[in-house]
């Protein structure tokens, strides 16, 4: 049975018209493909989808580039002119913007202000006033940043030292603070201080301390 024949307008349905697309664009190739064996022609196809994805084939031993450099040949027309007369009229603006900032730069410098009139002079003017302004703003809040910080150093540099004060304290009251722990042996402790004592006194007969009493030794040890 014949198929009957396909009206040719856009299809409206997206998944369809994918579809098709890739279906005849593969058949295209093919006889592309089917060309350059059997005529050893040389084909170029380039294609971009609706969402603009490439799709080219190219026949073996040969690039797109040769194949448009032969059609520049044989049809007298300059593909890349057009192409190249635009990438001189970007290169053309970029130098002039670049000429423009470096003279700019150059009168925020003080250089270059012979070729300014009155109003520009003012302009200028205003312009590096504000920028001052900004820079000052900046550099105040960056002070005030620096100040909370060494506050807060400076905070905990005296809570130490508060408490190391009331450390010290503790032990002018209590010359036994810290020595002796709830656990220890406090007997142990002063024994070993009436030991050290007689031998003291044992191996320096004449030494000064032999004159004191027990409990001045034993009081003396303690705090040091």
């Amino acid at each position: 049975m014949a198929r009957g024949k396909i009206q040719i307008k856009r299809i409206e349905n997206q998944t369809n018209r994918q579809v098709t697309y890739s279906k005849r664009r593969n058949g295209l190739f093919k006889k592309a493909h089917e060309l350059t064996v059997l005529c050893d022609a040389r084909v170029s196809i380039i294609m971009f989808s609706s969402s603009n994805k490439l799709h080219e084939f190219i026949s073996p031993n040969t690039t797109t580039k040769e194949i448009i450099d032969l059609y520049q040949t044989v049809s007298d027309v300059d593909v890349w002119s057009a192409h190249y007369e635009r990438m001189q009229e970007t290169k053309r603006k970029l130098l002039e913007t670049n000429r423009n900032l470096r003279t700019q730069i150059k009168q925020r410098l003080g250089e270059c202000l012979d070729e300014l009139d009155i109003q520009e002079l003012r302009s200028l003017e205003e312009e590096m006033e504000n920028t001052f302004k900004l820079v000052r703003e900046r550099k105040f809040k960056s002070l005030g940043n620096q100040i909370e910080t060494t506050k807060k150093k400076n905070k905990s540099q005296q809570d130490i030292q508060k408490n190391l004060i009331h450390e010290l304290e503790l032990r002018a009251e209590d010359p036994h603070y810290g020595l002796v722990d709830n656990g220890g042996d406090y007997d142990s402790v002063l024994g070993y201080q009436l030991r050290f004592h007689q031998n003291h006194h044992q191996h320096y007969p004449n030494h000064a301390l032999h004159a004191a009493s027990a409990s001045d030794i034993i009081t003396f040890h303690l705090l040091e």
